[in-house]
């Protein structure tokens, strides 16, 4: 049985339409001035399908990718001139994800604090669109293209909870390995390296690394996510072979967490991890 074609975000909340039309202007004015989907994705700061998913209206093209197409392909004030409407329809716009992701992402959304740990590659929340993209591109069973933007759109739109204020606090414990598996090839992976230096450098986050040396390791269990909503009490989520699982016993979540706290005392600080990724990506 296949997947059946998941809803755009755009077009559960009525906006389609305005991308659509946004998208196919960008393309026009993109080939009257003789430029590819490459090539005005690299002057403008994003990957080929990128700009060709804004084009086709699949995913939202943001603000400053329109004021970078007015000046890059001579829109005569075009694009500046529909900026606000762009940020009212992103602003109402409405995340979708898949049923049985819904809870945590709404609990994700509203939580005060959000600690993770990962050991096979980078956390949704910290991917760049294209390493997202390679994700989801190489899921087995295969995902149409549709799918994968829809996806991707969904994930990066998470990240708008580093946008909140108050800003909640975030810590993640990486396993050295996520730093190393290339995923999407040498180019996004040098890209999501820098995402990591980048984001770390928040005043509210902090991203540590368990390196692959240590002899000992308190948890074998897998990844987790230990989350606080606002008003409630610490859970955590799991998510096994498709299979997720949130966690509200007390017990069950103290026992994760006293995990993670060993974790942190075992893994780099904040400032050795950011040596160490400096160091691996001058080694690409």
């Amino acid at each position: 049985m296949s997947e059946r074609r998941p809803e755009t975000p755009a077009e559960t909340d009525g906006t389609a339409g305005l991308f659509v039309a946004l998208g196919k202007m960008v393309k026009f004015l993109r080939e009257r001035k003789g430029l590819t989907q490459a090539e005005f994705g690299e002057l403008a700061g994003y990957g080929p399908d990128a700009i060709s998913a804004m084009e086709r209206g699949v995913r939202r093209i943001r603000p400053e990718v329109l004021l970078k197409a007015e000046e890059l392909l001579d829109a005569g004030g075009l694009f500046r001139e529909v900026v606000p409407e762009v940020e009212a329809a992103l602003t109402k716009a409405r995340t979708r994800h898949p049923e049985w992701y819904r809870d945590y992402a709404g609990l994700e959304a509203e939580a005060v604090e959000l600690h993770f740990y990962a050991n096979h590659g980078v956390p949704g929340l910290l991917q760049t669109d294209d390493y997202a993209r390679a994700v989801f591109t190489k899921r087995r069973p295969f995902l149409d293209e549709e799918t994968i933007e829809r996806r991707v759109a969904d994930r990066l739109s998470r990240q708008q909870v580093f946008e909140r204020r108050p800003a909640p606090i975030v810590s993640y414990v990486l396993e050295e390995i996520v730093l190393d598996r290339p995923i999407g090839g040498r180019r996004v992976h040098a890209a999501q390296l820098r995402r990591l230096l980048s984001v770390g450098q928040m005043q509210n986050l902090e991203i540590q690394v368990m390196p692959t040396r240590v002899e000992d390791h308190p948890n074998m269990d897998g990844a987790f996510n230990l989350l606080t909503p606002k008003g409630h009490g610490q859970v955590a989520y799991t998510e096994v072979q498709g299979h997720p699982r949130l966690i509200t016993d007390s017990e069950e979540v103290r026992k994760i967490v006293d995990r993670y706290g060993i974790m942190r005392a075992m893994a780099l600080s904040p400032s050795e991890t950011r040596k160490l990724i400096e160091q691996k990506l001058e080694q690409l």
